[in-house]
Order: structure tokens, then C-alpha cells, then sequence
């Protein structure tokens, strides 16, 4: 079987990657499912920093590449033994494969799956190898999911059934937007009406993060410093929007809602140095979870005194603390009752062929949630 996709073959490009080309669009070769896996033929696929981080070589991975890990799709074929979806079935992926009975999974934590975090380090699916080819040599996968395709193959682990009637050209954001952003709210800050909750950035995930802070009744603030987003942030129904290049944001905070800091503060930014804000930002008893995926060598200066004297917490939260297969269809439901509007997040669509100038945007602050139909 063939299929076209991007492929990342060198990290650390220079940008703009419209002239850079960091992605190629190639066919690739693969086998029909083996037991336990399925192809799906891929919908629609977001662009998310997660996968800039790759390109820009902040998270190294192994090259060649085939990039692309928030997705949604019609299963078209599936190997022995699969069950759980069958062929024309909708789905979306979570980008960490589940296997159901691990440690992690059996204390219900099946984020932090073994197999399934083994299996993304090693650019391969939950079963083992690799199952992509280009002349003949291996590709890897992208977080056992590889969205940036026409079609893909995968472990059934990794894939969450859907409602034929969940639109699919926007459908990808229920990944790992979804998971991600909403998860911190429900799963990590179990946000309740009357708490205060600020979110620093205003990305894809922040603004999930922020739709899940309205829909439970808290009140939320966004730090950001780009206007256009902090706008749309009070459209979404941010209480207070912080621009942190105007002072220290736990002073403006505490400033405009008279307040010795909030309940949660969310850092959603891949910046090291903005989690600290982010604990700052918090009052005596508060949390701050750290949700970016950062460079492993990046480190902050931490005073324990800040932890200590205020009984402050710094927790991290790992696609959301979710399980997929619990929580998307919560809040898919959610989204029905006009809950979440998640379609205000789309910044527009694409093919496979724009996907460099389209990172150039992502990396520009210019997008929110960019969507590739391929």
C-alpha cells in the first residue's frame, strides 16, 4: 500500500521553512494492518507546537520522520483480532497508545502508558517496528499516529471512536488539543465554579484550557502577549486578559481583581522561565501545572522557599492526566450543547503541500489551530 506524506528528513532547518522545505511530501509504503492495528484514512490533522518543536529540532527525534500527531479519520481496514473499531468507523487519535495493562493503565493512568511512551521514543507503534517505508528504508512514526498523511497505519490502542455526525473536517481538535488543554481543567485542576484559574498562553492548547475554565464556571484570565490573541481569549470568555510584556503578570492580576493570586495557573507555553510566572501567579495553597512540552536540557531557577512558605503546588500534567476513551466522548457532549466551541479555535485548512508555510505562520503567533486536509 502507498500513501502520500510529509516527512521530516533534518531537524533545525532555518526559518522561514517556506524556503527551508523542512517537509517533503513523498509516497510512502506500507503493509496492510497486522493484528491489533488498522489503517485509517486520515480526515483532518492540526498543527500544533508539539510538532514544530521537531521541525525547529527542540524536541530531536529520529529522521526520516513522518510528522503529524493530532488527527482525525474513517478506519479502512483492520487487522486480526481488532474489535473495538471496524471499517467506515469515525475516529481521532491519542498520540500515546494505551495498552490497557500496564502499570500506568491499571491505576488508570493510561497517559503515562509504558509500552505506549516506549513505543513513541522508539518512532514505532505499541506492538514494536516501524511500519513505513520510503525506497525501501524505514520511516518513523510520529507519536504512533503520523496525521500528516493521506492514510496511516496504527495500533487500535491509539485510536477513540467517534459519532458519525462530529464534523470531521474539524474533528482533529478533539486530540490532542482537546486532551490536553480540557484535560488540565477537568482532570488536573478540577475547575468548579468560583475558582480562579489563569492560563498562560494563548495557543491551541491554552485556549482549550480557557473553553474548559468557562464551561466549569470558574474565572479565567489569559496571559498573552500577542493582542489579537488576547482578544479572542475575551471572546471565549476570558474575566481578564494580562499582556506579561506590560509589568509582572501575578502583579497585574493581583492588581485587577484584588486578589493575593489565583486558585490554578495553567502554563501552557513551552517556555521554561513561564512556568515560574505561572507560580508566581498563584495564592497561598495554589497550584501551578506545567503542561508544556519543553526542551529536555532547559531548566528554571527555583526557590523551595516558594513551595514551602506558601504551601504552593508545581505539578506537571501529561496529555491532560486523560483517558481518551472516558473523556472525548464527554466532551464531545460538551460540544453539543454548546459548551465548547471548539470551531472558533480553526485558523483555516491547508494540504499536505502548504504545511511549511503554514508553520511559518504557527511559529509567527499568526494561527491558532491551522487544519491539513490531505
Amino acid at each position: 500500500m502507498r500513501t502520500r506524506a510529509a516527512i521530516l528528513h533534518e531537524l533545525g532547518l532555518p526559518q522561514p521553512y517556506a524556503l527551508s522545505r523542512p517537509l517533503r511530501i513523498e509516497e510512502i509504503e506500507f503493509d496492510s494492518p497486522g493484528p491489533g492495528e488498522v489503517v485509517v484514512k486520515i480526515a483532518s490533522a492540526g498543527l500544533c507546537h508539539s510538532d514544530l518543536s521537531n521541525l525547529n529540532g527542540t524536541m530531536p527525534k529520529e529522521t526520516p520522520l513522518a510528522l503529524g500527531h493530532e488527527a482525525a479519520g474513517i478506519v479502512e481496514e483492520v487487522g486480526t483480532g481488532v474489535t473495538y473499531v471496524k471499517p467506515g468507523d469515525h475516529v481521532i487519535f491519542a498520540f500515546v497508545a494505551m495498552c490497557g495493562s500496564c502499570e500506568m493503565c491499571v491505576a488508570g493512568k493510561p497517559a503515562l502508558c509504558i509500552p505506549g511512551h516506549a513505543a513513541n521514543r522508539a518512532g514505532g507503534i505499541l506492538r514494536g517496528g516501524t511500519r513505513f517505508r520510503l525506497h525501501g528504508k524505514p520511516v518513523y512514526h510520529h507519536l504512533g499516529v503520523t496525521a500528516f498523511a493521506e492514510r496511516t497505519v496504527c495500533a487500535v490502542e491509539s485510536l477513540i471512536k467517534i459519532p458519525d455526525d462530529v464534523p470531521l473536517e474539524f474533528a482533529a481538535v478533539f486530540s490532542c488539543g482537546a486532551l490536553t488543554g480540557l484535560g488540565a481543567v477537568f482532570n488536573v485542576a478540577h475547575a468548579q465554579p468560583g475558582m480562579t484559574i489563569a492560563i498562560f498562553g494563548a495557543g491551541g492548547v491554552g485556549l482549550m484550557a480557557l473553553l474548559g475554565a468557562v464551561c466549569a464556571g470558574a474565572t479565567a484570565i489569559v496571559v498573552d502577549p500577542l493582542e489579537h490573541k488576547r482578544a479572542l481569549a475575551r471572546e471565549l470568555g476570558a474575566a481578564l486578559t494580562i499582556d506579561p510584556n506590560a509589568g509582572d503578570p501575578a502583579a497585574q492580576i493581583n492588581e485587577a481583581l484584588g486578589i493575593l493570586g489565583v486558585d490554578v495557573a495553567i502554563e501552557a507555553t513551552a517556555h521554561g522561565p513561564v512556568v515560574l510566572q505561572a507560580l508566581a501567579s498563584t495564592m497561598p495553597g495554589g497550584t501551578a501545572i506545567a503542561l508544556g512540552i519543553t526542551n529536555p536540557a532547559e531548566t528554571v531557577p527555583l526557590a523551595p522557599l516558594m513551595l514551602v512558605g506558601g504551601e504552593r503546588t508545581l505539578r506537571g500534567s501529561f496529555m491532560g492526566a486523560s483517558v481518551p476513551r472516558r473523556d472525548i466522548p464527554k466532551y464531545i457532549g460538551l460540544w453539543r450543547r454548546g459548551k465548547l466551541p471548539i470551531e472558533r479555535l480553526l485558523s483555516g485548512t491547508i494540504g499536505l503541500d502548504g504545511l511549511n508555510e503554514a508553520f511559518d505562520r504557527l511559529a509567527a503567533g499568526e494561527v491558532i489551530r491551522t487544519m491539513c486536509i490531505a
